[in-house]
């Protein structure tokens, strides 16, 4: 049994085969996923849980992130908050752009955050 870290092996699995530059998307419980293309571990389980936040301070004491983009809808609201607080700095998109990022990214984990526009695209980067 892992001491310590994600524990869910579907996300680990994900997480371990990520390379620089690969995408990855943390979503609300509301974000459509692609029907084909990147691995979706659904994490949610009702609406609230598990938090956007939870999943992003687990992912982020995971990888490297290089680089970040939200949607321009969430500048203002507490989901940018949640993000600059993290020391991310992230790139503004239409909300819809993400929506057609997403068969590109590498892997997307959904939460069961219920706050509008709760999703995050991460660049990952490489430790040295």
């Amino acid at each position: 049994m892992k001491k310590n870290g994600i524990l869910n092996p579907d996300l680990c699995y994900g997480l371990a085969r990520l390379g620089h530059k690969q995408w990855v998307f943390i979503v609300d419980a509301g974000m459509p996923l692609p029907s084909e293309g990147p691995q979706v571990v659904d994490l949610a389980l009702v609406f609230g849980i598990p938090r956007f936040t939870d999943v992003l301070d687990a992912v982020l004491a995971e990888i490297v992130v290089e680089g970040s983009d939200m949607a321009s809808e969430a500048s203002g609201t507490i989901v940018e908050t949640w993000l600059t607080d993290r020391g991310l700095t992230p790139e503004r998109s239409p909300h819809d752009q993400l929506k057609q990022w997403l068969a590109a990214s590498s892997l997307i984990i959904r939460t069961g955050e219920a706050t509008p526009y709760a999703n995050v695209r991460l660049t990952c980067g490489v430790p040295f």
